[in-house]
């Protein structure tokens, strides 16, 4: 039990406090280098994050499928549209569409009309107040029948919903009709999933012949088929097509209507020219990020506050004071130092291997660093990287890609061990398992930061201790000068 000042006259509890406060110093530090720490750490997973996003946008550049890109342009996209890929060969070709693949569809013959005699809406009832539940039946290309059953409580909307879902009677497996009635023209729309000239569907077998014909327009059965899709591809046909989207000589393409139309295939040089410019926007945000982090001044004068200092302060300069305490923890970083040397070796040192004469080195392609003052940021000269991609694409494909060389694979690898560097001294953003160096740091303040709190404990309570016994000698003073008063002096 802490006991106040009250024979003593002294403010105990202050002056625990005040004793404590020089106690925790060394406590105080520790907290401090945790924090410090604990910012380096920050700031080295924010590079790591930024080398990851570099990684992404190098992984295509070492490939050369990234700069194999072509586009494809119809001259009548109403009728035929194209899509080209890395295996296009690049010319014009004549695409004719002589007929679309369409799915079996029926449609109601006649608007279909409810008891009242008005065009039917999907809320009205199927069966007429006089009709007995019927039934009919089903049936797609493959024979599967479904047996349909219509009850007073259906509705059009219902049945429709029915037909839809409707499974073969023996094995279960769904027919693969589609089905809706429509509020609009007061019809039934009935169609197979699949299309092709194989795709059928039939509805017979009324139970009523009555309710067929007024569902089918006079009619007690009804039956439809599908038709196959047709191309010609520079004269070459390509029949019996099930869907209307084809792969012809490496080009895809969607039938629309049947016409005639032009394709182009082109070089697509804005495909390649926008990965390579991606990267060197990546890289040159890395630049800027770690050249401020290297250079900027570190403030030994603004250590991360105490818990105590922060009491004192408003949080506007708590933020003014971390800022300054937050800068130059990086200054002259050898790791970030490093990585940064390795991708700027990685981008500018020349290909080994390619034949004289050819392209062997960014700066021929347009892409030059600036000054010393750029910190080595990348420039482009937009129109030569273009030029160089339309007139030499073999060339600019063999610079980034020629085996390991290259200089997307040396910028892949130079990536990858920067991400790696900075993943032994801070750990990866995200993973379950961090044995970093820094983290190992963090582990070691707090293990010493427990034990001095342990200290400080046994300290803070010899303190009350030592002041207690204090209290208790002056209480047991002032008792015997009262004694002393009472008795002795009270009689004079």
């Amino acid at each position: 039990m802490r006991i106040s000042g009250l024979a003593t006259g002294m403010d105990i509890d202050q002056m625990v406090k005040d004793l404590m406060t020089a106690e925790r110093v060394p406590l105080d530090k520790l907290s401090q280098q945790k924090q410090v720490v604990e910012w380096q750490k920050e700031s080295y997973r924010e590079l790591n994050t930024m080398m990851s996003e570099m990684r992404t946008a190098a992984s295509s550049m070492r490939l050369q499928s990234g700069y194999n890109a072509y586009k494809a342009v119809s001259s009548n996209a109403d009728t035929v549209k194209a899509t080209s890929t890395s295996s296009s060969v690049p010319g014009s070709y004549k695409v004719t569409v002589n007929q679309l693949a369409e799915s079996a569809k029926y449609v109601s013959a006649a608007a279909i009309q409810n008891e009242a005699g008005t065009n039917a809406k999907a809320t009205d009832k199927v069966l007429h107040a006089a009709d007995n539940d019927t039934t009919f039946e089903l049936t797609n290309a493959k024979g599967q029948t479904a047996t349909v059953t219509i009850t007073a409580a259906d509705t059009f909307k219902s049945l429709a919903e029915k037909i839809a879902g409707a499974k073969d009677d023996a094995t279960g497996e769904t027919l693969g009709m589609r089905a809706n009635f429509d509020n609009t023209t007061s019809r039934f729309f009935i169609s197979t999933k699949a299309m092709g000239g194989d795709e059928s569907l039939t509805l017979s077998s009324f139970s009523d012949n009555t309710v067929a014909q007024r569902l089918l327009g006079g009619a007690t059965n009804a039956t439809a088929t599908g038709t196959y899709g047709s191309v010609s591809f520079d004269g070459i046909v390509v029949e019996n097509l099930k869907t209307n989207a084809t792969t012809i000589n490496n080009l895809k393409i969607d039938l629309v209507q049947k016409g005639t139309s032009i394709i182009s295939i082109q070089s697509d040089t804005q495909a390649p020219f926008d990965m390579v410019k991606s990267f060197v926007e990546k890289y040159n945000e890395f630049v800027d990020k770690t050249k401020g982090l290297l250079t900027e001044k570190r403030n030994r004068d603004f250590p991360p506050l105490t818990d105590a200092q922060r009491e004192d302060l408003t949080e506007k300069e708590i933020e003014l004071w971390e800022e300054k305490a937050r800068s130059g923890l990086l200054q002259s970083d050898s790791t970030v130092r490093g990585i940064t040397s390795s991708l700027r070796n990685a981008w500018m040192s020349p290909v080994e291997g390619i034949p004289a004469g050819e392209l062997s080195m960014l700066s021929q392609i347009g892409i030059n660093t600036g000054s010393y003052q750029d910190g080595g940021k990348l420039f482009i000269d937009e129109a030569k990287l273009k030029s160089a991609l339309e007139e030499k694409p073999d060339e600019v494909i063999n610079l980034f890609t020629s085996g390991s060389n290259g200089i997307g694979d040396r910028l892949y690898d130079s990536v990858n061990q920067g991400i790696d560097q900075l993943g032994k001294k801070a750990g990866t953003p995200g993973s379950l398992i961090d044995s970093s160096f820094l983290s190992t740091r963090l582990k070691n303040l707090d293990e010493q930061m427990r034990t001095w709190e342990g200290k400080l404990e046994t300290v803070e309570n010899r303190y009350w201790k030592q002041f207690g016994a204090l209290e208790t000698a002056m209480d047991r003073m002032n008792q015997q000068s009262l004694w002393v008063q009472q008795n002795l002096l009270g009689g004079m």
